[in-house]
């Protein structure tokens, strides 16, 4: 995983054909995340970086057929790099 084209909250592949950015409150583009983490100018939950982590975990096991264990341990390395939890 890398941080480009990748929501910097929750760590999903972005791109501008296939994922609705995320909203500012003036009601312009935010690129850094998508629209199911930041709309309105804010994030949509409030969660910590491990409550994420269990979030996506079965997601992300599923896309890429590995265990939710396997998913959860390559997003704890991971998440750390994105810049809503490395702002903290």
């Amino acid at each position: 995983m890398e941080n480009a084209k990748r929501c910097q909250s929750c760590g999903m592949p972005m791109s501008d054909r296939d994922i609705v950015y995320g909203k500012n409150a003036n009601g312009t583009t935010n690129a850094y995340y998508c629209s199911y983490c930041y709309n309105h100018g804010r994030f949509t939950s409030d969660m910590t970086m491990d409550q994420m982590i269990e979030h996506c975990a079965p997601h992300l096991a599923l896309q890429e057929g590995i265990t939710r264990d396997e998913a959860r341990q390559l997003m704890r390395a991971f998440f750390p790099t994105l810049k809503r939890w490395s702002d903290h």
